[in-house]
């Protein structure tokens, strides 16, 4: 008697899946099985052929498939403000160009407009849940939901007015607003942006400190982003800025610790102690010449490391694979250890570990039966990846954004065959030129 075979909504069949978990795991020839927007089951081509019948079947034999990759820091509005300020120092490029820009330009449509273009540019490299740090994050929030992927909007919080607060307490609450209008989303998870250190005052971040507690609210800050920042904490405060927030009972597991270059043994151990999560973004500090994270030491140390891309203003690009190419080498380098950062684990912190710092490591991160079904595939058939002795090596170390063919979120199709199936690219590209033509005539 035939068995009769269950009927799900998608098969995956792919030449290679690094599911993540268990470690340095790498299945040739399996299928992922989705249903529900879930990730019901995990198996050999032909077991999956035997059991499963699907509305959908995906055949991918020249491709790797892995976990949606998560951008744990970035400001997507200012892709808006791609090239805009290139070759600048990062006070001179704040305060001289992308501050007073953002001072004539700066409202929801521009965020709304600028986080939709991020949100089509980071699916199509891969990207499935991203945090987000900038005004307006309510138009961040709904870009997202429109758009259909997961964010981590951080609500701003600075002492100084702009356009979308005159002052550090109606920042704290318009913030809150935004966490109850999004509280039962399925897709936004709110967070408190505090910008950096040196721009929030002493009660605002105590408040900000209650209120995580109370809300369960993560907390994401630039911190010791350059020497300057660090070097002006000390001639101000006495203290170094790490030391200032663990005084002030800022640091704890929900904290996300943005760039993290210039670091002492002794913020280190306040890192490690206080479980805080380190989001590392190489190719910003790089391009701004802010300095090196020691994620090797941070490793060492047990400290969760994730990746982020920062904005398109500083990177300027929203490549998460290019983010890991450049995280693994640069990593081996300052560390000056080649086995430092390998293609596992780099591949880890743009997933799972990601995951992790967001506080989402429960529902995604990892190709987990149970786990959301947040999926992307990589086409490892060209030419630049030949020949084929280790598919994650390619992935890390050969450039391949560019090669991601689809992208599934909660088990839904938004990317296939690098094609969109359900936004309109043409749009998106019209309203960006629109934004570029006003801003070039200011």
């Amino acid at each position: 008697m035939t068995e009769t075979k269950k009927q799900v909504d998608t098969l995956i069949s792919a030449r290679w899946i690094a599911p993540v978990i268990p470690e340095r795991t790498l299945l040739e020839h399996h299928t992922l099985v989705l249903h529900q927007h879930r990730i019901v089951d995990l198996l050999p081509d032909q077991q999956a052929i035997l059991q499963y019948q699907a509305a959908n079947h995906f055949e991918l034999q020249d491709h790797l498939v892995i976990p949606g990759l998560v951008n744990t820091h970035g400001h997507a509005a200012m892709t808006l403000l791609r090239g805009y300020a290139d070759d600048e120092p990062l006070m001179d490029w704040l305060h001289k160009h992308i501050w007073p820009i953002e001072a004539q330009f700066v409202n929801y449509d521009f965020v709304k407009d600028g986080a939709s273009l991020a949100i089509a540019e980071m699916l199509r490299s891969g990207t499935t849940c991203f945090s987000d740090l900038y005004f307006f994050p309510d138009a961040v929030a709904h870009a997202a939901v429109e758009m259909g992927i997961r964010v981590q909007v951080c609500v701003p919080v600075v002492q100084f007015a702009n356009a979308w607060a005159q002052s550090e307490e109606e920042h704290i609450h318009k913030g809150l607003a935004v966490h109850d209008d999004f509280r039962s989303s399925e897709f936004v998870h709110t967070c408190f942006g505090p910008h950096s250190p040196y721009v929030v005052s002493d009660a605002g971040l105590k408040r900000i400190m209650v209120l995580s507690e109370e809300l369960d609210m993560p907390i994401q800050m630039h911190v010791h982003e350059t020497r300057e920042e660090v070097e002006e904490a000390l001639a101000t405060t006495g203290m170094r800025p790490l030391q200032r927030l663990h005084d002030l009972g800022l640091l704890s597991p929900r904290f996300q610790a943005v760039h993290l270059t210039q670091l002492s043994s002794e913020d280190i151990h306040l890192l490690a102690e206080n479980s805080v999560h380190a989001l590392h973004c190489p190719e910003s500090n790089l391009k701004l010449a802010s300095g090196f994270c020691p994620v090797g030491e941070l490793l060492d140390a047990g400290i969760n490391v994730a990746l982020g891309t920062d904005g398109a203003a500083s990177n300027n690009d929203l490549d998460m694979l290019g983010e890991m190419k450049t995280a693994a080498l640069l990593a081996k380098t300052v560390h000056g250890n080649a086995t430092t950062l390998d293609a596992w684990t780099t591949l880890k912190m743009a997933t799972l570990d990601g995951a992790r710092a967001l506080g989402l490591e429960h529902r995604l991160g990892s190709l987990e039966i149970g786990k959301l079904a947040d999926i992307a595939a990589i086409d490892m058939s060209d030419l630049e990846s030949q020949p084929i002795y280790h598919p994650l090596s390619q992935l890390v170390y050969t450039r391949t954004g560019h090669k991601v063919s689809h992208v599934w979120i909660n088990g839904e199709l938004l990317l296939m065959d690098r094609q969109f199936t359900q936004i309109d690219q043409d749009r998106i590209i019209a309203t960006t030129r629109d934004w570029q033509k006003k801003i070039a005539e200011k």
